[in-house]
């Protein structure tokens, strides 16, 4: 990791788009998107599923000759459940499900952002067949991953930090 600091430090100098998310080369170049990104990836062991599937984004969308935008989105919002999952209790919840037990795990989010959650989460379930089978090509790209796995990092990040 400390080759990968380096590297960072010199494509930050040399003002490229890239950079280093462990180990994978990554279109992030942005300080606090790449640190959001980072902190979800190196949680705990307790965290590892979210881990895992904050990696498996990345891993997806960087894939420089077969990017899979879509199973990137798809890892990104498993990686939001696993944490819901793990913050309630209950290991077998959907993501809605999860998100509707919050409060009643002690975490007290607005319930406006709650429902900003909810339908994030609709639309991995119906936008180009995310999170299910593919009906007609798929329009989704690199923006559209790199939204989800922000946005889901930091989520990640948010709620771990109220269950803390």
């Amino acid at each position: 990791m400390v080759i990968c600091n380096r590297v960072n430090e010199i494509l930050k100098r040399e003002g490229s788009g890239y950079r280093f998310s462990d180990g994978m080369l990554i279109r992030i170049s942005d300080e606090t998107e790449l640190s959001s990104i980072s902190d979800a990836q190196g949680l705990s062991e307790k965290y590892l599923p979210v881990s895992n599937h904050i990696s498996a984004a990345i891993r997806l969308m960087s894939d420089r000759q077969s990017p899979d935008y879509r199973n990137s989105i798809k890892e990104s919002i498993s990686a939001v459940e696993a944490m819901c999952r793990i913050a309630t209790g209950n290991h077998k919840a959907t993501l809605g499900d999860a998100l509707k037990r919050l409060a009643d795990a002690g975490i007290n989010i607005h319930p406006a952002f709650n429902k900003s959650l909810s339908q994030m989460y609709g639309y991995t379930n119906d936008e180009s067949g995310i999170r299910h089978s593919l009906l007609e090509e798929s329009r989704l790209d690199y923006e559209d991953a790199k939204f989800m796995l922000v946005v889901c990092s930091a989520f990640v990040n948010f709620l771990r930090g109220k269950s803390i």
